[in-house]
């Protein structure tokens, strides 16, 4: 658990930084950083959410249900039940505005959490801006994101249940190594299918994952029918999250003891990534601050949500009203350039259907550094929020957002992952447009991981190797083409 030492040797839980005085954040996984923020804080510090939020309940128009993939008719708990754990079946279902976080589960949290809100001072004198930015910072956690806070839920109502095994897909591999985590805290195997672009761009990940005692597989595979699929057509395929996807979920639903676990885009991911937003919330109230404007990455969407969800509730209390803007890769731009319809979760046809802005099932993206983003749909909760008029999206090239990367690491000390790069990139747009018309803005930024496994990534953009990737319209059309065709 982090904490924060004031003066002398007494320390106080937490991760909060007062009036501008220079001190030291302690944290349990070693890191030390210099506290940046400048905030009046007379009462005790941040405590663990005992709660996760569940946007639902507080939307008046309820999001449509997912589909099953054969019959196309709603989808029944029942349906759920050879892939997922049951409590998270009733999660990913329920109207409920609250749910109780287990305490086997704030225990766990307790390594990590509460993690720090800090000011970017540096930043934005870099940037000479009147802007004051925030960043709620992510990549203490022990696999180095925000992934755990929903890896360890997961895993411990699947051990409840008497499940053996769970098995998953990983992109830059932030969520299976989160998973692998978990897993060897509750006895549970690990078996990950990793996209075969990142299982070589990033060598590391994989070995975190093995370390921690999963089995790991680039995808596409020749271990399950849809990978083999894949592989005749294209032998040299990057993979996608798609493809890994089907892997995972062919192996699950044919093994009685072992269960299928998802980083992204499901309701009770995005659900227990909420404990960002809530500790979020209480430590800008201890400062005094109201946020302008959120910024955060979307791939399948759980890191904006866990941010943003929690602040959406306040917006429509009409407590505050910040703008809430997703940032997403030009390469991936499934909230800018997609359509908003039913479709697959996977690349396979194996998954229910959901209701999301996509690229089409099918969609391979170019590998792209930001692994964690190449996903062709968003989550259906974003999706529905995004056209209920809640939030906004844009999309950036990655060149833009390794330039920010750079600027942010030689200014504020952390080296990002390349998914929140993207988040980076806006903030600084935003800052820069709030040093051309004088606004004194308060952006909070969501900074979901480290690049610590990423080190491959910049070394190609600092040695000038890196180079923008874009769809092709065509190709997009061609995948469009085939999303099924649903009445809602």
């Amino acid at each position: 658990m982090p904490f924060l030492t004031i003066s002398g040797d007494k320390q106080w839980p937490g991760c909060l930084m007062l009036n501008g005085k220079q001190m030291h954040v302690r944290l349990s996984n070693g890191f030390r950083g210099r506290a940046r923020s400048v905030i009046n804080v007379n009462s005790t510090a941040i405590e663990i959410p005992r709660q996760w939020y569940n946007l639902v309940a507080d939307l008046a128009i309820k999001p449509l249900p997912p589909l099953h993939p054969k019959t196309f008719e709603p989808v029944k708990p029942e349906d759920l039940s050879p892939l997922f754990a049951y409590e998270l079946i009733k999660q990913e279902v329920t109207d409920e505005r609250f749910i109780d976080i287990p305490e086997e589960v704030i225990d766990v949290y307790r390594l990590w959490r509460p993690t720090p809100l800090i000011r970017a001072k540096r930043l934005e004198k870099l940037l000479d801006t009147p802007a004051r930015i925030y960043y709620k910072y992510e990549g203490v956690s022990p696999a180095g994101s925000h992934k755990p806070n929903t890896a360890v839920p997961q895993v411990y109502y699947n051990a409840q249940q008497g499940v053996k095994n769970v098995v998953t897909e990983t992109g830059a591999g932030q969520w299976g190594s989160s998973l692998a985590f978990a897993c060897s805290l509750f006895g549970l195997g690990c078996e990950v299918w990793q996209v075969r672009a990142s299982y070589y761009q990033k060598p590391y990940r994989k070995l975190m994952m093995q370390t921690w005692g999963a089995k790991v597989h680039p995808s596409p595979s020749d271990i399950t029918q849809a990978g083999r699929k894949i592989l005749q057509m294209d032998p040299s395929s990057p993979g996608s999250l798609g493809i890994a996807i089907s892997e995972a979920v062919e192996i699950a639903a044919a093994t009685d003891d072992t269960k299928y676990c998802l980083g992204s885009v499901l309701n009770h991911v995005l659900l227990h990534q909420t404990v960002i937003g809530e500790e979020c919330i209480r430590q800008m109230e201890a400062i005094g601050e109201t946020p302008d404007l959120i910024i955060g990455c979307t791939g399948g969407g759980s890191n904006f949500a866990g941010l943003s969800f929690p602040f959406i509730r306040e917006k429509l209390k009409g407590k505050i009203n910040p703008v809430i803007r997703a940032v997403e890769p030009a390469a991936c731009p499934s909230l800018t350039k997609g359509v908003y319809a039913y479709d697959f979760g996977d690349t396979a046809g194996m998954t229910p259907l959901m209701k999301m802005h996509t690229l089409g099932h099918d969609f391979i993206p170019d590998p792209i550094h930001a692994g964690g983003l190449r996903y062709h749909g968003m989550a259906p909760l974003i999706s529905h929020v995004h056209e209920l008029g809640f939030m906004e999206a844009i999309s950036i090239p990655q060149t833009e957002c390794f330039q920010g990367a750079i600027r942010f690491a030689r200014s504020e000390g952390i080296i990002p992952a390349p998914e929140p790069t993207h988040a980076i990139a806006a903030t600084i747009q935003e800052a820069v447009r709030c040093r051309e018309s004088g606004e004194s803005k308060v952006i909070l930024m969501a900074m979901c991981g480290h690049g610590h496994f990423d080190l491959a990534s910049y070394e190609k953009y600092l040695q000038g190797s890196l180079v923008d990737l874009s769809f092709e319209e065509e190709k997009i059309k061609e995948s469009l083409a085939k999303v099924p065709q649903v009445q809602a």
